[in-house]
């Protein structure tokens, strides 16, 4: 079921990667969208199932908030890295505007959270199917928004169209490869929890600090807003139906 699931997200990011080729005035509805579905996951379900089966605690701590917190930090540190890095080699290359390799390293972060996307769609099945569910409709959200910034940035940086195809395509199949690894072992509830409680802080940042900054820098609308709203509310029944 998680690698079905899972055939949404590689289906949707290839969309994303089409879609970033002919983009319209209506992407930031859709990045809207996607950042409410992503904090709906966080906050009404992720976060609340990370702590009730995670249990123990850290200096009196629930772990799951630890690591929740530690998910953000580490997007926020991998994002830093790569935006200085970037920099440096836009300063070092002021002459050539062109900069293929951080294109590349760019992309290749973005499969490598693809392929945890996968891991957190089959945890999250592990758990249960309405929570499976909830986990993968923000992962096939997100990863529409991956595929066009996936297509995007490595062309951005002066690579030939052929390898943003294959970065793209490595971007959809990231995610389907890594809901496949979690039907060969069972990750231990305790672990599970400590995870989810992770996945769910990088989500988080994703969110806050890409997705939606995103939706809003150009097209400020309410449409916009209402978009996101509608995003966590739908989560929110989602959760209460499947509960």
């Amino acid at each position: 079921m998680a690698v079905f699931v899972a055939l949404g997200a590689f289906l949707m990011t290839l969309a994303g990667g089409w879609t970033a080729q002919r983009v319209t005035d209506r992407r930031h509805l859709v990045l809207g969208l996607a950042g409410g579905l992503m904090l709906g996951v966080v906050g009404l379900d992720l976060l609340p199932e990370a702590l009730r089966t995670a249990g123990r605690e850290v200096l009196g701590v629930p772990a799951a908030l630890l690591l929740f917190v530690a998910g953000f930090l580490v997007a926020h540190l991998v994002e830093r890295l790569l935006a200085a890095r970037q920099a440096a080699h836009g300063a070092a290359g002021e002459h050539n505007h062109r900069a293929p390799e951080v294109g590349l390293t760019a992309a290749g972060a973005m499969v490598g959270h693809s392929a945890m996307d996968g891991v957190a769609i089959g945890a999250a099945f592990q758990v249960g199917g309405g929570m499976g569910t909830a986990v993968a409709l923000a992962v096939i959200a997100h990863d529409f928004a991956d595929g066009f910034n996936t297509f995007t940035i490595t062309s951005l940086y002066g690579n030939a169209r052929r390898k943003a195809l294959a970065m793209l395509v490595a971007d959809a199949c990231a995610p389907v490869l890594g809901a496949l690894s979690t039907a060969f072992f069972t990750i231990p509830a305790q672990l599970l929890g400590g995870y989810l409680g992770l996945f769910g802080g990088v989500l988080l940042y994703l969110a806050a600090a890409e997705i939606l900054p995103e939706a809003h820098h150009e097209h400020p609308a309410h449409s916009t807003l209402l978009c996101t709203v509608a995003g966590a509310a739908f989560i929110w029944l989602v959760v209460g139906v499947s509960g």
